[in-house]
């Protein structure tokens, strides 16, 4: 399949946080439909430049353009939920909750205030959160606390969000971290599945080199806040990989 047009667009982007810079005049092109996975060292800047991504984070310099628009046009949290989403390794959840109110969030940016409140007492457009939960294995815990489910569930359940909110792009930061080999593995191959199926384009950072040229078709590697490579997952070499680790010699 031809890749579409271009959507996401970095020009020059820094950012610092006290004396630390955390991104460095970083640029580079997405196109639609594209499956990124950002690697690097802790520190390197990936959560910096998903957060910036996503709109909760303001770069200090440079400028970010989604869909050949300024990102800063969806500061309307309903605009920017219907292009943007993400996902976490915290999860995200409210675990004092059902799934399905965690699963009916998704639908917060497409209601008024008075329909998502009143969706806390009567879950509002169940028929949402019934089919993705469905479609991520899980439709027997519809009204399980969500506390109550293993970290791979909970994930799954943050996936079923996803799938309600159906945004453009998805935005994943370390989403297996914090999930044994098995899950993890489990997870990344439904998150890319559905990506692939809705034609989303998808952006994951990962510590995992191994699964980032396992899921991922694009690799692009973050060292000291700048882009330090940037190839099709296929012609990253353990000595790309090798560099990309190493320590700074001491003196």
């Amino acid at each position: 399949m031809a890749l579409e047009k271009e959507i996401i667009n970095l020009n020059q982007i820094s950012k610092h946080y006290e004396r630390k810079i955390a991104l460095s005049s970083l640029s580079f092109t997405v196109k639609k439909g594209e499956l990124i996975a950002l690697i690097g060292p802790s520190g390197a800047g990936k959560t910096t430049l998903l957060n910036i991504l996503a709109s909760i984070l303001v770069p200090d310099r440079g400028t970010v353009n989604i869909d050949g628009r300024p990102l800063s046009e969806l500061a309307d949290q309903k605009k920017r939920a219907k292009k943007i989403g993400i996902i976490r390794q915290q999860f995200d959840l409210v675990g004092e909750l059902p799934v399905i109110h965690n699963v009916l969030a998704g639908r917060l940016g497409d209601w008024g205030v008075v329909k998502s409140l009143l969706s806390l007492l009567i879950p509002q457009e169940k028929e949402y959160a019934v089919n993705a939960l469905e479609r991520v294995g899980l439709a027997e815990k519809l009204y399980e606390r969500t506390s109550t489910l293993s970290g791979g569930e909970q994930q799954r359940v943050a996936l079923a969000r996803l799938l309600v909110q159906n945004p453009e792009i998805i935005l994943a930061d370390e989403p297996v971290a914090s999930l044994d080999p098995a899950r993890a593995e489990d997870i990344l191959e439904l998150l890319v599945e559905i990506a692939l199926e809705e034609k989303q384009t998808l952006i994951a950072s990962l510590h995992s080199v191994e699964y980032a040229k396992k899921y991922f078709d694009r690799l692009i590697a973050l060292k000291n806040g700048e882009v330090f490579f940037d190839l099709p997952a296929a012609s990253v070499s353990d000595d790309h990989i090798a560099s990309l680790y190493k320590l700074k010699e001491r003196s």
